[in-house]
């Protein structure tokens, strides 16, 4: 009988992949629908005084690494790819590769791990399932969200769909 990967492995590594994956199609999609106008996009905040859509796309891929390498005790390498289109699908894959480098095992004692972090000037100290769901998983879904937000805003055609990857709705639907 196979043995299912630890209960930190199967909330973190899969989760971060599913949503670098969605990142990566979301920029996919806004290269396809706004052609030259791709990487003027990319410098597009989603309010005036947030990151640009680029810099979101990074801290996203990089916030994965900032939560599943400290649950196994290491520190997270750093991405230094350009913030440029092909420097941010790089990122994403090197994310993605670094994070599927992870033995599942390595998370079998996560739970014990008191992780000490930095959010913006504040100094953390939490036991590691604080870490991952109150602090980990909301900043990595803020800032997936506000890269799409930023991208939507530059007119990309997005929706719930592309940003979760299993909601279907027919073609022209809208709530409005």
């Amino acid at each position: 009988m196979d043995q299912k990967p630890p209960p930190f492995y199967r909330a973190s590594v899969p989760v971060f992949i599913a949503v670098l994956d969605r990142l990566e199609a979301t920029l996919v999609r806004a290269e396809e629908h706004l052609g030259p106008l791709y990487p003027e996009a990319l410098t597009l905040r989603p309010h005036p005084e947030m990151m640009p859509a680029a810099r979101q796309v990074a801290t996203t891929a990089q916030f994965a690494l900032r939560i599943a390498f400290p649950l196994v005790g290491r520190r997270a390498p750093e991405l230094r790819d350009p913030l440029d289109g092909p420097g941010l699908l790089a990122r994403l894959e090197g994310a993605r590769g670094l994070l599927r480098g992870l033995d599942p095992e390595d998370f079998a004692h996560s739970g014990r791990r008191i992780i000490r972090a930095q959010a913006g000037i504040a100094h953390l100290e939490l036991p590691a399932e604080q870490f991952l769901n109150g602090f980990g998983l909301p900043n990595l879904y803020f800032h997936h969200a506000m890269a799409y937000l930023a991208l939507r805003n530059a007119g990309v055609t997005l929706g719930k769909a592309d940003f979760d990857g299993l909601h279907e709705y027919p073609p022209g639907f809208s709530f409005g």
